[in-house]
């Protein structure tokens, strides 16, 4: 009697715990499919998402709408998204590793990399570290400095607009969070120039390699071009071709990186720390998520990871965005939760609903936090 008095309540606890584990599951799928509705393309337009969630160690995909309307071909997990600027994190894990294995230092001006820059006067000034946390004092795009420029900028162009460049209060290295494309490529340049090497071959050998993710590439290689989404504007009309690059700066490893939410989903779980066989990585992955600049009491700014802040939950996390993609990868530390989210659309609130996924999977009423999400990235 005394043993079925333990085993029966053992069994009855095991039970529950599966239904328990069931339930929450299918309360995740819900949770997804509610906070994605208001992004899903209406019928004839074009445009899906993809979504992948991080909870108890394990990993969830859902998908919605099309990758290729016109191919009537659905989003999986295995479609291929330009992830805007969630890529500069890709750059600053780079440089969190060089740091990590005394490679180079957050302090280093990045004039002794890149050494045509020691003719300028004010990028003198500039560190790798102030790259990474959007406090170089770089304007977001060249042309909000030089109006006069019409097009895209060739690296000869790049060159001479850094050169030129000058600081002022509102400029000024090291003191305040301004957030710029110029300073994230300008880093990429610096790592290239350190390590005399592409930066898509850096990527690829340090860290895609290494956590055996396939899909992800800079530029997207010929045998992934037939799984890459078509792009499509906020109204749901093609923009552009599968693949292509777009942007700004013109010159190899200057353009956007590209991936699916299957990889992202591992890059996500080493971010979390939640892959025991790739301790250095997450340890240089932990350094760039660290805050380095407190733009105010809920928004902190690591090496291009924002920390911010709202109720009792602190969320760790990056947006991206051009005219015809919508991204984001965000995780909460403490709760080991985690999501990525893939639009293949413009102009969607990829940032705020990933928040609000993690609070809703959290169950913190508090309402999410804007910091960082008002003025989406855009390459």
């Amino acid at each position: 009697m005394i043993v079925k008095s333990i085993l029966i309540p053992t069994v009855i606890g095991v039970l529950l715990a599966a239904g328990a584990a069931r339930a929450q599951q299918v309360n995740v799928e819900q949770i997804v499919a509610q906070k994605v509705q208001p992004i899903l393309p209406e019928n004839g337009k074009g445009g899906g998402v993809a979504v992948a969630v991080r909870m108890n160690g394990t990993t969830s995909f859902f998908n919605y709408g099309f990758a290729n309307n016109a191919q009537n071909r659905r989003v999986t997990e295995d479609s291929i998204f330009n992830l805007g600027s969630v890529g500069k994190v890709f750059a600053t894990t780079l440089l969190a590793q060089a740091v990590k294995q005394g490679e180079l230092s957050l302090d280093d001006p990045v004039a002794k990399y890149v050494t045509e820059l020691q003719r300028g006067d004010d990028i003198r000034r500039v560190t790798l570290g102030q790259l990474a946390s959007h406090t170089s004092g770089l304007p977001r795009v060249p042309q909000q400095y030089e109006h006069w420029h019409r097009g895209n900028y060739t690296w000869p162009d790049f060159v001479r607009f850094l050169n030129s460049w000058k600081a002022d209060p509102k400029h000024e290295p090291g003191q305040q969070y301004l957030y710029s494309n110029a300073a994230m490529v300008l880093l990429r340049v610096a790592l290239e120039r350190r390590f005399n090497t592409r930066f898509a071959a850096l990527m690829h050998e340090r860290i895609t390699v290494p956590l055996g993710i396939t899909s992800t590439a800079l530029p997207l290689p010929r045998d992934l071009l037939g799984r890459a989404v078509q792009g499509y504007g906020q109204m749901g009309k093609p923009i552009g071709r599968p693949g292509e690059e777009s942007g700004t700066f013109k010159w190899p490893g200057a353009g956007q990186i590209y991936s699916s939410s299957r990889d992202m989903a591992t890059f996500l779980a080493a971010n979390m720390g939640e892959l025991p066989d790739r301790r250095p990585m997450e340890s240089a992955m932990a350094l760039a998520q660290q805050p380095v600049f407190t733009v105010n009491p809920h928004f902190k700014q690591g090496l291009a990871w924002q920390d911010v802040s709202a109720g009792n939950l602190t969320i760790v996390d990056k947006n991206g965005g051009l005219p015809n993609t919508s991204t984001y990868i965000g995780f909460a530390p403490q709760q080991k939760l985690g999501v990525v989210i893939l639009v293949n659309r413009g102009k969607q609130r990829a940032t705020g609903i990933g928040r609000q996924i993690l609070h809703a999977l959290a169950q913190d009423q508090s309402k999410p936090s804007t910091e960082g999400e008002a003025d989406p990235d855009s390459d």
